[in-house]
């Protein structure tokens, strides 16, 4: 009887990388679930206006509040592995250590940007929350808007590990590794 040959088992993945697939996973989730809401929300509209000349009261607000979201979530998701839509000539002519430098300022300044959003997003919030204000029926309108300084101040601890890496490449001669 001959023996098959086995591959070597491949590594398991530590718990932290499976930890991290899967709130991927819940994050495309989420967004798969926000774009099936607005497009049944949406077509429901376009159907009830043209048919019965009547619509859902709540349906635009809410398609309103959804689409603010999953710009935000699919920011976040981009954010993921630096797949947000950049102007960067120079890391097409840099080599080596020195792009690994202008990649590290470039997302370094990413941080930046995303973390005074999340902190007047934050401060938005809190102003709408004091205020009262009512997005949706009678929900109101500031835990609607959590999702501004969530999603930025993710965004910016995700730039921030980015930049570490860069760094870290910088510093090792910016071999990728």
């Amino acid at each position: 009887m001959r023996r098959r040959a086995t591959l070597p088992a491949e590594p398991r993945p530590s718990p932290l990388v499976r930890a991290i697939a899967g709130l991927h996973w819940v994050e495309d989730a989420v967004l798969a679930l926000l774009l099936l809401s607005m497009i049944i929300i949406a077509s429901a509209q376009i159907f009830l206006r043209n048919l019965f000349d009547t619509s859902i009261v709540w349906g635009d607000p809410l398609l309103r509040m959804l689409v603010l979201w999953l710009g935000l979530l699919g920011a976040l998701a981009a954010s993921r592995g630096d797949r947000h839509i950049s102007v960067d000539v120079l890391s097409r002519v840099l080599t080596g250590r020195v792009r690994s430098v202008a990649q590290a300022v470039a997302t370094a300044f990413t941080v930046g940007v995303c973390t005074l959003l999340a902190w007047h997003a934050g401060r938005f919030v809190a102003f709408d929350r004091e205020a009262g204000v009512v997005a949706v029926a009678s929900l109101p309108a500031w835990i609607s808007e959590l999702v501004m300084p969530f999603a930025f101040g993710l965004i910016a601890v995700r730039y921030a590990l980015l930049t570490l890496g860069h760094v870290r490449r910088a510093i090792a001669g910016g071999e990728d590794t």
